[in-house]
């Protein structure tokens, strides 16, 4: 239902880091996407790469003159051990830059907000927020603010004090929500010698690694987009130029027929496009793999995360390292690029089951490998609790400020002993 006045809505992406690679703010322009469909005025800023944040946002705020500002709140730090960057400061300082300029209310979201809503929200000082999906969400509210009604039954809204005032709640008929509009994309920072458009497949995962975030950004249950909707949203945006996508679900091929329905689409709409995804190695068939490379998959990230069955095991990983070496050479034998990913110090780890993890990714057909040392811990996981048991955090530690587990003992041998390694591998980074 459209409403009868439209609402001048500013969507700002306050991320300004480039973790991996540059990231374009896939869920800020979801939700203006979905603000925009319900016939209201959207307006997108991304700050990535801006060499004065200050002044594009009081640019922007001063020329369009929004009724309501909407935050999206991706990283909260860098997940790196050394030299940990906070970034929650950066983004309160968007907050504040926007009170500076503007009387509008301000919203915030997005992945790393939903981690931390209420202490995430106290620290930036915004005037709401809403943890988890905005698509739905979003418009409700502002249509509440519109109506200078009352904020109840608002999913997932947390306001400053108060608390959760309604459950969230998790979209099951994605087809029932827009998918990102590709025209939004033109306002984001596109200035990369060749930059993805990340694309949502699914969300949710029901793997439950012991240390990810995930469950609390997307919840346990798998929901799918139909194949048919996708390769529709895929097509639009080749229209519009767009050629390379990055699909952003943490487990492309889960469940296996459901990812080669997707491939066999793009292939018979022979659209010319390139992408790549993350793939979870538990069970990959060469038939899927085939069909991957076929439907213009060129790069997927093989999160396995050590070499030792005994740690896969301790993180609740479903795969052994055999799983992973098959997947790496099929990868290999139909021409995809593979970045792999090592997760060093987590619980149990010793000096023999590092080495093993360094000798099995040396040993894989790799063309990158990013080597992490150092866990970051988030609420309600399986690490937490173990961190809580071995005192390394206390039972009421929010973990807003980024805490790491790293087995006592191994800090400097660790950092050494992978210095020591990538010395000689310029294709492994940190």
């Amino acid at each position: 239902m459209l409403y009868n006045e439209n609402m001048r809505v500013l969507f700002i992406s306050a991320n300004t880091e480039q973790i991996n690679m540059p990231t374009l703010p896939l869920g800020l322009v979801c939700v203006a996407t979905a603000t925009e469909k319900v016939g209201h005025d959207v307006r997108v800023v991304d700050l990535l790469n801006q060499p004065d944040v200050r002044m594009v946002i009081r640019e922007a705020l001063e020329e369009f003159r929004p009724d309501v500002i909407g935050i999206s709140l991706r990283n909260i730090d860098d997940q790196c051990m050394k030299n940990t960057k906070f970034l929650l400061d950066q983004e309160k300082g968007v907050v504040a830059d926007c009170r500076d300029f503007s009387n509008a209310q301000v919203v915030v979201g997005g992945a790393g907000y939903s981690i931390y809503p209420e202490a995430s929200l106290a620290y930036v000082g915004a005037d709401m927020g809403i943890q988890g999906e905005g698509e739905r969400a979003f418009p409700a509210l502002i249509a509440r603010i519109q109506e200078r009604a009352g904020l109840e039954g608002i999913p997932g809204l947390y306001l400053p004090g108060h608390g959760l005032q309604s459950p969230r709640v998790f979209i099951q008929d994605l087809d029932g929500i827009p998918l990102p509009d590709h025209h939004l994309w033109r306002s984001c920072n596109l200035n990369f010698p060749e930059f993805w458009i990340p694309f949502p497949i699914k969300r949710g995962c029901p793997m439950n690694c012991s240390y990810c975030s995930t469950p609390a950004i997307e919840g346990n249950a798998i929901r799918r987009r139909s194949p048919g909707a996708i390769v529709e949203g895929i097509a639009r945006h080749v229209e519009a130029g767009f050629r390379h996508f990055y699909f952003t679900d943490n487990i492309f091929n889960i469940p296996s027929s459901y990812a080669r329905e997707i491939c066999r689409s793009l292939i018979a709409q022979r659209l010319g496009i390139s992408w790549m995804c993350i793939i979870y190695p538990e069970q990959i068939e060469e038939d899927l793999v085939k069909d991957m490379a076929s439907a213009g998959c060129s790069e997927v990230s093989l999160g396995f995360e050590s070499g030792s069955e005994r740690i896969l095991r301790i993180m609740n990983k479903r795969y052994k390292p055999d799983d992973v070496r098959k997947t790496s050479q099929l990868l290999v034998d139909y021409g995809i690029r593979q970045t792999g990913f090592l997760l060093l110090g987590g619980p149990g780890e010793t000096k023999g089951s590092v080495e093993e993890s360094l000798v099995f990714a040396d040993s894989l057909p790799l063309d990158t490998l990013k080597v992490t040392v150092g866990v970051r811990i988030y609420p309600n996981t399986a690490l937490a609790k173990r961190a809580v048991d071995e005192d390394m955090i206390t039972a009421d530690d929010n973990l807003l400020l980024p805490k790491f587990y790293l087995v006592r003992g191994l800090e400097d041998w660790l950092y050494e002993t992978v210095s020591t390694w990538m010395a000689k591998r310029p294709h492994w980074v940190m």
